[in-house]
């Protein structure tokens, strides 16, 4: 039987989401949980694979088991788990539900602190320079308009395609922070923080909206900002069809 286990993670110790030979990532160490648990060796393919540093708020993943799933699995799950890694439910879903390629829309925010703080250090990109918050958003919706985001996209990646639907993408400032969200039906390695590179250079009036297109236009890497850091980075929210969902199991 097919489920999907539903969690988050501070991913600031760990290389990023997916398994590596000789680093940790969240990957491994929810599978060993999982087996340990379980007594059965467990593979999750989860909705997305977060780089290393990347945070996740709600993140998706499915395993398959014939075992009887007990409702104390969760609890004994976070009380196996580190403490930067929580599940928060696991459900049975239909047997050819797949959390990476069934996912809808997909969410992600990317935090910038405007003024030194150290209870942010580890969770926003400082960044205490003005910024232009409505050109900005201008920027935003110019996203909107296009779909081929190969300037966007770490190069040498194994994707067929750079074709994403963006549904949102837009800024707001809250308290001490500017808070950029982006949702899309799929992301390219590395789309977001490399969005957010280009978008801070109009922010900082370095970038007029006809150049941020004009990047978007020349499918080359090397044209668009820099990469800001992983640490603001947190994926948000998964997106499924309600039916794919039979029952919440523990």
């Amino acid at each position: 039987m097919r489920y999907f286990i539903e969690f988050s993670y501070n991913g600031k110790a760990y290389h990023g989401w997916q398994r590596q030979p000789k680093a940790i990532t969240v990957q491994e160490v929810l599978e060993n949980a999982l087996s340990t648990l379980l007594r059965e060796t467990v593979s999750v393919v989860a909705a997305g694979r977060t780089d290393s540093g990347v945070h996740a708020t709600q993140m998706f993943a499915h395993f398959n088991t014939e075992l009887p799933i007990s409702e104390l699995l969760v609890h004994k799950l976070n009380a196996f788990l580190p403490k930067d890694i929580a599940v928060k439910a696991i459900y049975k879903v239909q047997p050819q539900a797949h959390a990476r390629f069934d996912a809808l829309k997909r969410t992600y925010q990317y935090h910038i602190a405007t003024e030194k703080e150290v209870f942010l250090y580890d969770y926003a990109m400082q960044l205490t320079l003005p910024l232009n918050v409505a050109t900005m958003n201008e920027a935003c919706q110019i996203l909107l308009d296009h779909t081929d985001f190969e300037c966007f996209s770490k190069t040498h990646t194994d994707v067929k395609t750079f074709l994403c639907n963006i549904y949102e993408a837009h800024w707001q400032q809250a308290s001490q922070e500017f808070i950029f969200t982006i949702s899309a039906n799929r992301f390219l390695r590395n789309m977001v923080r490399a969005i957010v590179g280009t978008l801070i250079n109009v922010g900082l009036e370095k970038l007029s909206l006809t150049g941020f297109e004009n990047i978007i236009l020349s499918k080359k890497r090397s044209n668009a900002g820099a990469s800001v850091p992983a640490c603001g980075l947190f994926l948000t929210e998964i997106i499924y069809e309600p039916s794919i969902f039979l029952e919440k199991v523990s």
